[in-house]
């Protein structure tokens, strides 16, 4: 399976905390942001709001003279010993965080072996999960989740993809026609949200961005009571700006 990569901003922003966390791992006394902006190359605004998001999600702390040194968090995922479980509650803290901010039921997706799969999610009773009344697995054509990661696939791996599953009207605005859909989502670009404007679940509305990291493709997605719809594109543009901790999380 070939993927389609086009670095979205979250991609970024990930990649720059890489460049950040590296560059302190390697200050193991501490490093301050004038000796952290001299060895990353990164303009002074753009270090102050890294720094401030690798702090809030543990990765660095600063120490008594204003150094920064690697955090719990960062220490905790280089363990081998426990990073699974310590992955798994990272994002959940993340996702808890973003649900909130957002106002909306979140989800992290991944693609895995052919087979969509939603891996973690963050929901609360003001913000409801969708109820998955039609298994996520066969009907990624019409759930904003499904066709952010078909997108994310070359032609060959949408038609595969397709090909194995076969496209039912879930609703009237459900599309059926494998032709529309991969047109549709050959135009769609990776920096835009995917929506899902009722296609999967009446009464439901739902936006996806990419969080590919490496060879793994995977997206975040929220979903919002079609009563909340009028909020879609300001909560999935929230989503969008706050997918680099998340995506920074899978790659380290």
């Amino acid at each position: 399976m070939a993927l389609k990569h086009e670095p979205t901003a979250p991609y970024h922003s990930a990649q720059d905390a890489l460049r950040v966390l590296e560059t302190v791992a390697r200050h193991t006394t501490g490093i301050t942001d004038a000796e952290l902006a001299r060895h990353t190359a990164l303009n002074p605004e753009r270090l102050t709001s890294l720094l401030r998001m690798l702090r809030r999600e543990g990765y660095v702390e600063q120490v008594t003279d204003g150094a920064y040194v690697t955090g719990e968090a960062l220490t905790r995922l280089g363990s081998a010993q426990d990073r699974e479980e310590a992955l798994r509650e990272k994002l959940q803290r993340t996702l808890d965080r973003l649900r909130d901010s957002v106002g909306a039921a979140v989800y992290i997706s991944r693609y895995v072996d052919g087979e969509v799969k939603v891996t973690q999610y963050a929901d609360s009773p003001d913000t409801p999960a969708v109820n998955e009344w039609v298994d996520f697995r066969v009907s990624a054509h019409a759930t904003a989740v499904g066709k952010s990661l078909l997108t994310q696939l070359d032609h060959n791996g949408r038609r595969d993809h397709l090909s194995r599953h076969k496209m039912a009207r879930l609703t009237s605005r459900t599309i059926t026609s494998d032709k529309l859909l991969l047109s549709r989502l050959e135009a769609q670009p990776a920096t835009v949200p995917v929506l899902d404007l009722q296609e999967y679940a009446v009464g439901t509305v739902c936006a996806a961005v990419p969080i590919t990291a490496g060879s793994s493709v995977g997206c975040l997605a929220l979903s919002l009571p079609v009563e909340h719809a009028h909020r879609l594109r300001q909560a999935a543009d929230a989503l969008n700006r706050n997918a680099a901790p998340v995506l920074l999380s899978l790659a380290i």
